[in-house]
């Protein structure tokens, strides 16, 4: 057995939220579907509800998502927001017990999680799940082992600059900040409708802050639609078009991200910043 075969058999029991398609199965599908408003949404929650064992987490959350808009998911700690992403990309847990997910008129809700990375949903999970043994590369070649694949390997590296000096380097051996940008260019490898970003600034230097904050703007310019969750609230709504906020599991807000940076009272109650 290969290097990359012994690590391929080591992912598939640990990749747990990357949603990686290792068996090229395919996704079911549906005619097109509306919004409780009538229009067309190239993304919607509806009224979903999600447990982890008996824990009630994700409390009917609904909402759309336009195609190439960037959507900042906030709350304080313990508001549900990571369960609401892990959630809408079909991970074992939370288990989703009532609702629909909906991508491009496809049902994610009725997928798993490798269905729902192979429709297109790309979730960067806050622990990164760097695949320990691998180098930067190895890494990337793994997330496109199946189709349907994303952006080449020198067009990561031209986001990544770092990551093309390290491309040889055991990935778990590299600062935070790198290991970052190799999840989210891991993520881009793949062929990608929905990029979900788990707290992509936690436990990062302020000056590694920037850094991803001006690769964000760079997908923002490609148009990508996007869902953020991040602790960082000011940061997440100077880059996201729309900030949806959670409460106890529940959406409180939903509207313009500049109607929050101007409401000093609505951050306080909810965001406590």
């Amino acid at each position: 057995m290969t290097k990359m075969e012994r690590v391929t058999k080591k992912a598939k029991q640990e990749s747990g939220g990357l949603g990686i398609d290792f068996e090229g199965e395919k996704a079911p599908g549906k005619k097109p579907t509306l919004t409780t408003g009538g229009q067309p949404a190239f993304f919607s929650c509806w009224d979903i509800h999600a447990y982890y064992g008996e824990s009630y987490i994700v409390q009917g959350v609904n909402f759309d998502v336009r195609e190439g808009e960037i959507v900042a998911l906030l709350g304080r700690n313990g508001a549900g927001k990571t369960s609401t992403l892990r959630t809408i990309a079909r991970t074992e847990n939370p288990a989703l017990r009532r609702g629909e997910i909906w991508l491009d008129h496809k049902p994610v809700h009725e997928m798993a999680a490798h269905e729902a990375a192979q429709s297109g949903i790309g979730l960067v999970p806050e622990d990164r799940r760097i695949i320990q043994g691998l180098t930067v590369e190895e890494n990337l070649k793994l997330a496109q082992i199946a189709p349907p694949h994303g952006w080449s390997l020198e067009r990561i590296y031209d986001l990544f600059p770092r990551l093309g000096e390290r491309r040889t380097q055991e990935g778990t051996t590299l600062s935070g900040g790198e290991q970052q940008m190799l999840s989210i260019g891991r993520a881009l490898a793949r062929d990608i409708k929905l990029l979900l970003l788990d707290e992509p600034y936690e436990g990062l230097a302020p000056v590694i802050v920037k850094e991803i904050e001006r690769t964000l703007e760079e997908i923002k310019g490609l148009g990508m639609t996007t869902i953020i969750v991040e602790q960082n609230a000011i940061a997440a709504l100077h880059l996201a078009d729309r900030a949806i906020i959670l409460d106890m599991g529940q959406i409180v807000f939903d509207g313009v991200s500049q109607e929050v940076l101007d409401d000093a009272d609505l951050r306080q109650q909810y965001l406590a910043i």
